[in-house]
């Protein structure tokens, strides 16, 4: 672009000793009317480059811009080699810099010249200046609300006028009010936005409410959050509870395919990652979604909390997307937590973007309604507490005066609210059976003192990514203190099993060392302070295996219960471990076979347990097998025959059990366990534990349900997999008990869980404790999905008819 010198030469420099005396000059050369140009300090003074107004409106309409001289020099391009760049020769973009400046100031006098000419009228009309306070009060851009006003006529009332902003407002407001088109239409939608908006939240509403529509078996979720476990999780609960399957993709090719895999599904909703408006990262989540074979339609999420000037940003961040793929619309969510509305609505209106619904709570799914164009504008001006997008608390109804009606908007509000409970509840029966019921059930686990409250609490800690493994095995021992405190007499009965898990999508094999602590006086669970995990590549080395429990002890010894702790092993320990044990004073019993040589420390004759003549005492029934029996027990001291390390070794207690017909007497079986437990506990006691020990060896088994329902085995170096394996264990305690509780709570309380599973009730048929562990974790699932507490009954009932009358 050339440069004229004449017109170039309209701009006139001024030097003077201070701003005063140079602008004096300007005045005089110039003007009074003169445009300053720039005014800067140099060496020898004050310079001010200026313009008289007739030459600046000339520069502006003429399509060759003014370069002042004095500009022209700070940006000329120094170029090595090169003589510098004459005024003539200055570059392009130089010009088109200071082109840009001169229409900003432009602009700015323009924009200057509306003010005068606003102000004018306002002065000439003061209901106008009123109404422009109150929308811009509203969080309405001064731009929108002056547009508005504009089309105001003269001479209105400030009510008129409000009436007037009104109608404009409902009027201009773009809302998609047809959901039952969009319903059926069904599809692929993307729920985008900032972190913090509530997508995940507002992803479970929408979900609801298509389940009512048509159906679980018609809709899938899609998360595209593989960064934090915690939002995979909350979605995966939601998922749960619907009966909706929940997919995680991590990239575009993770997502063409769950895609595909999902191509009979009649919609899908995409929870996708949270990020600022200002990471780069943006425009790559949208490609991944616009380059999709199946369309996916984008809807924005806009938080009602956030200044106008944010919402915009997000706006323009999120709205252009590959290929024209453009937002088809947005949600509005945290409207009950807004101070300032009307900033939403300015944003839609400027960007013509539909509201498809608005989330004013975290409840779900009743907190997610329609777009209304008048609800929504009537929103912004009327109070919060009749605000007809949030529905009234008893709290708000009791604040009416005594014996006054309540308004018309808290009637109205609280039949919207009555409709839409009656509408879900439906399907909070279909995914919750019923509130009460399910509140009664886990009152009754709180008070049954199983460890309810205490495996709800760490199910919750399994997402929580600021919980790691180290604060989960501290509340661990605080809890197996306080049950071993309430639930055992003198000892605490220490269990060892191993049990074989795999990663969830590789080929990882893990074997986990179990701790399971029993009450010496009921032989129920109590607790599993810790867990030991190591790969299979060590299975094979048959060091845990030749020398089980070996950890325990060495991890139990450093513990103080309060108790004495008792090892019960599923075999003999090999003789170092022996002499290692009593050495430290740590209890054991272990089974032994028949064919297990001891010598008789009196006479010192040897042979096998099996062979070896012992007095019986008297007789008292058991069930054997599910059928009545007698048993009978007899114990003798004995000394193990030294093995190949000839390692000395002590004197032990065999213990006998037979158990006989009760009729014929009959021996129908005869075991034989070896201890170092001394005298003050009784052969039928020692009897008795090892007999526990058995019946809960199944429960070592429940960990592998435990681990899947806190998110499963991952792969090597997954740094939460310890925990998850630690809450696992201790839940399964819990399950257990659950599984051996007597009483008619109990049998209400596990025909619910099993009725939570889907499996049909069988009286023929007991529950399993696989199947209880589900119910179990269904029953966490809907207590957290609605919210509800283990209370005492009174309190229980009261909070429940609060929540779901």
């Amino acid at each position: 672009m050339s440069i004229s010198t004449d017109v170039r030469t309209t701009a006139r420099r001024f030097v003077a000793a201070t701003s005063r005396e140079a602008l004096r000059l300007v005045r005089e050369a110039l003007g009074a009317e003169a445009i300053v140009l720039t005014n800067r300090v140099l060496a020898e003074g004050v310079e001010i480059v200026a313009m008289a107004e007739g030459d600046v409106t000339q520069a502006l309409k003429s399509a060759e811009p003014v370069v002042p001289p004095a500009l022209a020099a700070p940006v000329v391009q120094v170029v090595p080699a090169k003589p510098l760049a004459t005024p003539a020769q200055e570059p392009v973009a130089h010009t088109d810099t200071v082109l840009n400046e001169l229409h900003s100031m432009r602009g700015m006098i323009e924009e200057q010249l509306a003010s005068v000419v606003w102000n004018d009228k306002q002065r000439q009309d003061p209901v106008r200046g009123r109404l422009l306070r109150t929308l811009l009060g509203a969080g309405f851009s001064a731009k929108l609300s002056k547009a508005m006003l504009e089309k105001l006529p003269t001479g209105q009332t400030y009510a008129q006028g409000m009436a007037f902003a009104r109608s404009e407002l409902i009027r201009a407001v773009p809302v998609h009010e047809d959901e039952d088109a969009l319903l059926a239409q069904g599809g692929v939608y993307a729920l985008m936005g900032p972190t913090g908006v509530g997508k995940t939240t507002t992803t479970a509403k929408l979900a609801a409410r298509c389940v009512m529509r048509f159906g679980a078996d018609k809709l899938a979720l899609v998360t595209t959050d593989s960064y934090r476990i915690g939002a995979y999780e909350q979605l995966r609960i939601y998922g749960q509870i619907l009966n909706v399957p929940v997919y995680a993709v991590k990239d575009a090719g993770d997502l063409h395919l769950v895609l595909q895999d999902l191509r009979d599904k009649h919609m899908v909703l995409i929870d996708t990652v949270g990020m600022s408006q200002r990471d780069r990262a943006v425009s790559d989540q949208i490609a991944m979604l616009c380059t999709s074979h199946r369309p996916v339609k984008r809807l924005l999420l806009l938080n009602a909390t956030s200044h106008g000037d944010t919402l915009n940003e997000v706006v323009h961040a999120y709205r252009h997307g590959g290929g024209g793929n453009e937002l088809a619309g947005c949600i509005f969510t945290k409207v009950d937590e807004a101070t300032h509305p009307g900033a939403l609505i300015d944003t839609v209106i400027r960007h013509r973007l539909p509201v498809h619904y608005i989330s004013s709570g975290q409840k779900v799914p009743e907190n997610l309604m329609l777009a209304d164009r008048a609800q929504l504008v009537d929103s912004v001006f009327q109070p919060r507490r009749h605000n007809p997008l949030f529905v009234p608390a008893e709290a708000d109804m009791r604040d009416e005066p005594a014996g006054a009606a309540p308004s018309a908007q808290v009637v109205q509000a609280q039949a919207e609210a009555d409709r839409l409970r009656a509408q879900y509840q439906n399907l909070i029966r279909a995914m919750a059976h019923d509130a009460q019921e399910l509140a009664t059930a886990a009152g009754a686990l709180a008070g049954a003192q199983i460890g309810f409250e205490s495996a709800r609490r760490l199910w919750r800690s399994a997402g929580d990514e600021d919980i790691g493994h180290k604060a989960v095995l501290q509340d661990l021992m605080v809890h197996a203190r306080s049950e071993i405190a309430a639930g055992c007499d003198h000892h605490v009965l220490a269990l060892c099993g191993q049990v074989g898990l795999r990663s969830n999508e590789g080929a990882d094999a893990y074997e986990c060392q179990s701790s399971l602590l029993l009450s010496d006086r009921s032989g129920s669970p109590l607790c599993a302070p810790n867990q030991w995990l190591s790969t299979a590549a060590t299975r094979g080395g048959g060091e845990a295996r030749r020398k089980p429990g070996m950890r325990q002890v060495q991890w139990l010894r450093q513990q103080v219960f309060g108790k004495s702790v008792v090892h019960v092993l599923p075999r003999l320990p090999a003789s170092e471990l022996m002499a290692e044990w009593q050495a430290q004073a740590q209890k054991w019993l272990a089974h032994a076979p028949g064919s297990t040589g001891v010598i008789d420390p009196h006479t010192g004759a040897s042979g096998a347990l099996a062979r070896r003549d012992f007095e019986f005492g008297e007789a008292h029934p058991v069930l054997f097998r599910g059928k009545p029996a007698v048993q009978c027990e007899a114990h003798a001291e004995v000394i193990l025959r030294a093995g190949a390390d000839n390692a000395v070794l002590p004197t032990l207690r065999c213990v006998v059990t037979r158990v006989m017909d009760e009729r014929n007497r009959k021996i129908l079986a005869q075991d034989y366990l070896l201890t170092n437990v001394g005298m003050q506990v009784t052969a039928r006691q020692l009897a008795q534990w090892q007999g526990w020990a058995a019946e809960a060896d199944p429960c070592f088994r429940l960990i592998r349900q435990g681990v899947q329902l806190v998110g499963g085995m991952g792969e090597l170096g997954d740094p939460n997999m310890m925990k998850r394996l630690l809450i696992a264990g201790q839940v399964t305690t819990t399950v257990w008990r659950l599984l051996q509780a007597d009483g008619e709570w109990a049998d209400r309380t596990r025909m619910l869980l099993n009725q939570l599973t889907g499996r049909p009730a069988r009286s023929s048929r007991p529950l399993t404790g696989n199947a209880l562990y589900v119910g179990v974790g269904k029953l966490f699932l809907l207590l957290e999905a609605l919210g509800t507490e283990s209370t005492a009954p009174t309190q229980r009932q009261h909070t429940v008819l609060e929540q779901h009358d």
